[in-house]
C-alpha cells in the first residue's frame, strides 16, 4: 500500500482582522477624548489708561527687571530660576492663594521671563494675576 504523504499548506497569518480591530479602537478613543481649552490662569489685564488701585488686604508683587531677575515684595532673588521663584513665593504667601498676585515688569524684560513668573503663579494655585502698567503722560495731563 502506498501513503501519499500530505501536503503542508504554507501558514499565513490574515492581519486583516487586527487591523480593523485597531482601527475600532482608535476611532472609539478620538470620538470618547474630550479636550480642555481652559487656561489654567484667569489673568485680569488692566487698562493703559489706568484703573483705581484698591489696595484690600495683603498681596504679592513680582517685579522683573531689564536683566530677567526678580524681586519678590522687593526683596531681590540670587537667581532668575523657577524653583527660586517658588521657594520664594511659598514663603511670602505661606498658603493663602486668594491674596493678588501683581507682576511688574519692565517694558524691556524678556518676555520669557515674564511667562515663568505667569506661569510659576498658575502652578502654585494663585487665583488672582493682574499686569501692572503705568498711565500714559498724555492721559495724566488731560486728567487734570
Amino acid at each position: 500500500m502506498r501513503f501519499r504523504k500530505p501536503t503542508v499548506e504554507p501558514l499565513e497569518i490574515n492581519l486583516t482582522p487586527m487591523i480593523d480591530c485597531l482601527l475600532f479602537l482608535i476611532v472609539f478613543l478620538l470620538l470618547a477624548t474630550t479636550f480642555n481649552h481652559f487656561s489654567r490662569i484667569n489673568i485680569i489685564l488692566p487698562e493703559a489708561e489706568g484703573v483705581a488701585v484698591t489696595n484690600e488686604g495683603k498681596q504679592i508683587e513680582v517685579a522683573v527687571k531689564k536683566d530677567g531677575t526678580y524681586l519678590v515684595n522687593g526683596v531681590a532673588l540670587a537667581s532668575s530660576s523657577e524653583a527660586e521663584l517658588i521657594n520664594m513665593l511659598q514663603k511670602e504667601a505661606g498658603t493663602d492663594r486668594k491674596q493678588l498676585f501683581v507682576i511688574a515688569a519692565d517694558a524691556e524684560a524678556s518676555h520669557q521671563a515674564v511667562v515663568r513668573a505667569m506661569d510659576v503663579a498658575g502652578k502654585m494655585g494663585f487665583l488672582n494675576l493682574n499686569i501692572s502698567t503705568v498711565v500714559p503722560m498724555a492721559h495724566k495731563n488731560n486728567a487734570k
